[in-house]
């Protein structure tokens, strides 16, 4: 079991995406998402570590049908209150979904291996339901702004203190771990000054910006490859048994009925 968020940290978290300058770091990584996990209408989606539910509502304009999972249920009790029926919301953990083998044809994981106990537990419980891919975002282990909140974490009590961050080939391994060496693809955002929004719209999701393996936030996109174990089929097989002596064996003439075959005997 990885940290589960409490009441008031809830609360907080909750808060805290709203802001201003938080909103629009969210506002790009959901553009992120849909760039490269892009959902098709009717499609099923599960969020592993869904929280309040905050990022999915892209994902219900999309008109995909979602589902959320969380171990908090006070975060489900946020989200339910916001969204009603639009998403299904499920208590439980990543390491131990309580889903069907290939339930879904997405699955996303946002700012969740951060918390998880077992990371690589939950890849492969990932890689177990879904069907068509998965999407992986995180803080990179290797940014600045992963940096600048370790530090801040000396100093104040956050909820990063409790996170384990990850780079990019970490997160590729644990992939091969659980799937083998399936198609895989990253990008990153760089978040600067709010000042500059304007100007870095454009950039964040464009060229080169987007190969930074440096970026603030990493979006990994899986395509798990169906693999099939095959057992070779045993069958029986039985030897002809000797036909008895003085018994003619059939034939079958050239117009096709069948005659005793005429036995020579040998001298």
């Amino acid at each position: 079991m990885g940290y589960v968020f409490d009441f008031k940290e809830a609360l907080e978290y909750d808060r805290w995406l709203q802001s201003p300058e938080n909103r629009y770091a969210m506002d790009c990584e959901q553009a992120l998402i849909l760039e490269m996990l892009d959902p098709s209408r009717g499609r099923t989606l599960l969020d592993i570590g869904c929280g309040s539910g905050l990022r999915l509502a892209p994902m219900i304009e999309k008109g995909v049908e979602v589902t959320g999972l969380d171990p908090s249920p006070y975060m489900l009790d946020l989200g339910k209150e916001k969204y009603k029926n639009r998403i299904e919301f499920h208590r439980g953990f990543g390491e131990n979904l309580p889903f069907e083998d290939n339930a879904f044809h997405y699955v996303t994981l946002v700012n969740t291996l951060e918390y998880v106990q077992d990371p690589q537990k939950v890849i492969d419980e990932a890689a177990r339901v879904a069907k068509d891919r998965i999407f992986i975002g995180m803080g990179n282990r290797y940014a600045f702004k992963c940096l600048e909140r370790r530090i801040k974490g000396i100093f104040f009590e956050t909820v990063y203190n409790r996170a384990r961050f990850y780079s990019i080939w970490q997160i590729k391994q644990m992939v091969r771990n659980a799937v083998g060496n399936v198609p895989m693809a990253y990008k990153t955002l760089s978040f600067l000054s709010m000042g500059l929004k304007p100007h870095l719209d454009t950039l964040h999701l464009g060229g080169l910006a987007q190969k930074n393996p440096f970026g603030a936030f990493v979006g990994v996109l899986i395509t798990p490859v169906p693999r099939f174990k095959t057992t070779p089929l045993v069958l029986k097989f039985k030897s002809p048994k000797p036909i008895p002596s003085g018994v003619q064996p059939l034939e079958r003439s050239k117009t096709g009925s069948l005659r005793r075959k005429n036995l020579k005997e040998e001298p």
